[in-house]
């Protein structure tokens, strides 16, 4: 899943792809570096960002992605806001990503539901404006599935079910260091919600923390290893800004894993050397 935020302030390319040229040449070359899903956003999500009304969203992303459909991935709309959803699936988007899971729009599942469309449902403690305040958990892994459990109930309630729904544990969404590694070591035991697993490590500040790297558009390395591992443990989408080095990455891996599978243990009894 390639990244486009349409957005002056995002924390890591705020400001680069707002015209629209831009973001469609960025487009191109996510989809060329091997996106199936184009995750494309007007509204900041990072921590301290205020909210962008829907009219605003809508302007920004009017002219985009509507273009962005016709290039043959599949656009995945970044919004809490049902009418800005509304809106992206009505130009031809494919699946909602919604960092409230649903709470901030009572319209949002409803509207899933009634189109059928896909949605990622994501944890986050807090607002984006406060979340990284003063993040605590007793257990964050069992804290984030309890919560995606209860907006799988949610969703369900709504008519949307569960074959329809991605969870997300929201790396960095109102989450400290330790919580973010505990998450991604963790992910495989998100498998017992029965959805996809997304997960976003993109350049976040951990890696930046973990590796001294503060310059956020310079933490590819960091990123990397942090999607290898979260897909070795079962990840099914991978969010990231730089699509083409993860997916050398994948290819890679996942050539080593289909090595591992397919190797064939030694005979019991086989000549060695002393």
């Amino acid at each position: 899943m390639g990244v486009l935020n349409v957005t002056p302030d995002s924390f890591s390319d705020g400001g680069r792809f707002i015209a629209p040229d831009q973001a469609i040449a960025q487009v191109e070359r996510m989809v060329a570096e091997g996106a199936g899903i184009l995750d494309i956003g007007a509204e900041s999500t990072r921590p301290g960002s205020r909210a962008v009304a829907p009219a605003e969203q809508i302007q920004r992303l009017q002219t985009i992605l509507p273009r962005a459909v016709k290039l043959g991935a599949i656009v995945s709309i970044d919004t809490t806001s049902a009418e800005v959803a509304r809106f992206a699936l009505d130009a031809g988007a494919g699946i909602i990503n919604d960092v409230s899971a649903g709470r901030d729009d009572p319209d949002m599942l409803p509207l899933a539901a009634r189109r059928g469309t896909p949605v990622v449902l994501m944890h986050m403690l807090g607002r984006p404006r406060t979340m990284q305040a003063d993040p605590r958990y007793d257990d964050v892994l069992a804290e984030v599935r309890q919560f995606l459990a209860g907006r799988l109930a949610a969703a369900a309630q709504a008519g949307l079910p569960r074959g329809k729904c991605i969870v997300d544990p929201g790396i960095g969404f109102g989450k400290r260091l330790e919580h973010n590694l505990a998450l991604l070591a963790g992910v495989g035991k998100l498998a017992c919600l029965g959805c996809p697993i997304l997960v976003g490590p993109s350049r976040k500040r951990f890696i930046g923390e973990l590796t001294g790297v503060q310059d956020a558009s310079c933490r590819l390395g960091g990123t990397l290893a942090a999607c290898i591992e979260a897909w070795r443990r079962g990840a099914a989408i991978l969010r990231v800004h730089d699509v083409g080095p993860l997916a050398e990455a994948l290819k890679v891996a996942s050539a080593i894993r289909r090595a591992d599978d397919e190797r064939k243990p030694p005979a019991c009894g086989a000549a060695g050397h002393d």
